[in-house]
């Protein structure tokens, strides 16, 4: 029976946890990822292969309960920046936009926005089923509070803006990562510009 780590079954999951976390983001950094597959990722863990399947069944099912687990942060700070609805629907905004771009520069985080990560992004679910899902939903309130309120103009397909407006975050993210000297003209140019598309 393998060992338990950190005096209890939870923390012992936790610690693997993280070490999967570590051991895929420096695969990712290394080479392609559908080069990767669950041998390398449990070698490069330091556990047993078969030991590996006991937390996710296959690659993509890895890297999507991985991607939840290290969004959950983000998550919860853009879930307490959209609820405070007494505040302007503009300030919210410009605050989500900067704190998912800081987010981007989590080392657990960054291998989701890096250039070429296309491959793994086409592999996590869409929709509810997205790891990512929450965290629209929470941007896709705050513009509907905005165009409620008249801060916002009448975009239409709120869900669809939203999605278009996600594009210009993911650049943005890509651009910190390749070059992260930029990250506080990049917050605020990509603030100025997600403001500018919801403007009157």
């Amino acid at each position: 029976m393998p060992r338990i780590r950190g005096g209890s079954i939870e923390k012992h999951h936790e610690l693997v946890w993280a070490d999967l976390a570590d051991a895929t983001r420096r695969l990712l950094m290394e080479r392609d990822y559908a080069s990767i597959n669950m041998g390398h990722i449990a070698a490069e863990a330091g556990i047993a292969r078969n030991t590996l399947y006991n937390y996710a069944r296959d690659k993509a099912a890895l890297v999507q309960a991985l991607t939840e687990r290290a969004s959950r942060p983000m998550l919860d700070q853009v879930t307490a920046i959209a609820a405070r609805t007494e505040e302007p629907a503009t300030d919210r905004m410009r605050e989500i936009v900067a704190a998912v771009l800081d987010a981007s520069t989590d080392q657990a985080v960054q291998p989701m926005f890096r250039p070429g990560a296309g491959p793994l992004i086409d592999e996590l679910p869409k929709g509810s089923d997205g790891p990512f899902h929450a965290i629209v939903a929470e941007v896709e309130n705050v513009v509907r509070s905005g165009i409620d309120r008249g801060e916002f103009r009448d975009v239409g397909n709120v869900e669809l803006t939203v999605e278009l407006l996600s594009g210009a975050m993911r650049a943005g993210a890509e651009r910190i990562g390749r070059a992260p000297t930029t990250h506080a003209a990049t917050v605020q140019s990509a603030q100025q510009l997600i403001l500018a598309a919801l403007a009157h």
